[in-house]
């Protein structure tokens, strides 16, 4: 669950993006922190199925990936959509962030990345020109002592630069509007309302308002959202699914992801200030348990989870609370039996889950159990392969088994995917040491020593 974003399922990227919301369209190396989590991933893949569907993308490998971010946005990068943890706690309806994945698939189905690194050439190459030719004109000035044609010069670079710009910040709001277009075409498609479109704008526009800046239209990377909703709402309103609701079922979900979201990230006062009006529903209780679990007595928070499984018994999320709060009791045998039954019922094939109840097995010290603890952790990161912490668990085992040399190996993968490669290196060597030449883990480890940074 999200607690192991602050232990076991914490990851940090180091990823090329385009950012929407950033002023500046330079391609940056931008380090963002990744929240792991099955109970969210699921609900976000719920989410973005009809929609890639719609798209034509459901069979390009599209990934969604969270990012532990207060900010309300989204981005793409690749055949990779990335949403803030900001944005899903809070959008109050599924509708809004089903509306958000909509555009940036309409970014990714219209290959405007592509698109976008090709202007960002074109105006690098106008900048550049732009700029020898105001050297040029400066050096002529020079050499024949006129102040006023080297004055030109630089004139001309800036003004040169300043248009290649402005042609870039033009050429991206105008994707920014196609995106927003195609996202209302997924969602009829899809059977849903664009209503949670015109809510998102309007967050950002009073936003906007409240901040009290006052911002050129012409410098910014996407319109203004008063404009987005003027551009959108009788497109939106034509539409006859536009008075559709979420099905509660799915509302439930998204409240309890909230409600999860923030007690971990934003206090034990934020669950019940955002279920003021329902303190008693499910979403509020659920949070209070996280809360508890995270601040307060694990017997008591044991008893709020149990109560909340009478009423939601197959839930399999409930089940991995269930398990957390009794690895924090000290009662790893019974964990490992509620990660096990989470397993059971979560759909799909949740690896996170597997190295949560292979980290079980592990804690419970008891020597027969370790070759299923070694075994449950192979097969989540087999599934799971960039989680980066569970390798350290698959070490723990590997070493109390008393094979170093895999121990070894597990620790070289865990620093490789949390970007650490001069220590992943470090291990990889002492792990070919034991291993048998041109045996899977020495070609594994080979790899890590061969990998080199990018740029």
């Amino acid at each position: 669950m999200l607690h192991t974003f602050f232990a076991r399922f914490a990851v940090v990227l180091t990823l090329a993006t385009y950012l929407n919301m950033s002023l500046s369209p330079a391609l940056a190396q931008q380090r963002v922190a990744v929240v792991r989590d099955a109970e969210i991933e699921a609900l976000v893949t719920d989410y973005a199925r009809p929609i890639l569907k719609a798209a034509g993308l459901s069979r390009s490998g599209i990934e969604i990936i969270l990012v532990n971010n207060r900010s309300f946005n989204a981005f793409v990068d690749g055949r990779r959509i990335f949403l803030h943890t900001g944005a899903l706690v809070k959008a109050e309806t599924p509708n809004e962030i089903i509306g958000i994945i909509a555009h940036e698939a309409g970014h990714i189905a219209g290959g405007h990345q592509e698109r976008l690194r090709q202007q960002l050439k074109r105006a690098q190459t106008m900048a550049i020109v732009s700029a020898l030719i105001g050297i040029g004109a400066g050096v002529a000035g020079a050499a024949t002592d006129t102040s006023g044609l080297a004055s030109a010069g630089v004139g001309m670079a800036a003004g040169g630069a300043e248009l290649a710009r402005r042609g870039l910040l033009g050429y991206q709001r105008s994707e920014e509007v196609t995106a927003d277009r195609t996202a209302i075409d997924y969602l009829n498609a899809t059977g849903q309302s664009a209503r949670g479109m015109l809510t998102t704008f309007e967050r950002l526009a009073g936003g906007l308002a409240l901040s009290g800046v006052n911002v050129d239209p012409y410098q910014v990377s996407h319109p203004m959202p008063r404009e987005r909703i003027a551009n959108l709402e009788e497109l939106a309103r034509k539409s006859r699914y536009f008075d559709r609701t979420d099905p509660p079922e799915l509302q439930l979900r998204h409240d309890m992801m909230r409600a999860k979201i923030a007690a971990f990230t934003e206090g034990a006062q934020a669950v019940p200030r955002m279920f003021r009006s329902n303190p008693r529903g499910i979403p509020a209780m659920y949070g209070d348990a996280i809360s508890t679990y995270l601040t307060g007595n694990p017997k008591t928070a044991l008893q709020k989870v149990e109560a909340l499984m009478k009423q939601m018994p197959r839930n399999p999320y409930l089940h991995e609370l269930r398990g957390d709060i009794l690895i924090k009791a000290n009662r790893a045998e019974e964990a490992a039996s509620s990660y096990a039954k989470a397993i059971a019922l979560a759909p799909g094939t949740p690896g996170l889950l597997q190295v949560g109840h292979g980290q079980a097995l592990l804690a419970t010290g008891k020597p027969n159990l370790l070759k299923k603890a070694v075994s449950e952790l192979q097969t989540g990161l087999s599934r799971e392969p960039e989680f980066a912490n569970g390798y350290r668990y698959l070490a723990q085992a590997y070493g109390q088994l008393g094979n170093i040399a895999q121990a070894d190996l597990a620790t070289a993968e865990g620093y490789f995917h949390s970007g650490k490669y001069r220590d992943a290196k470090l291990f990889a060597t002492r792990a070919q040491k034991r291993l048998k030449r041109g045996s899977p883990g020495w070609l594994r480890a080979q790899d890590i020593l061969q990998y080199r940074t990018p740029g």
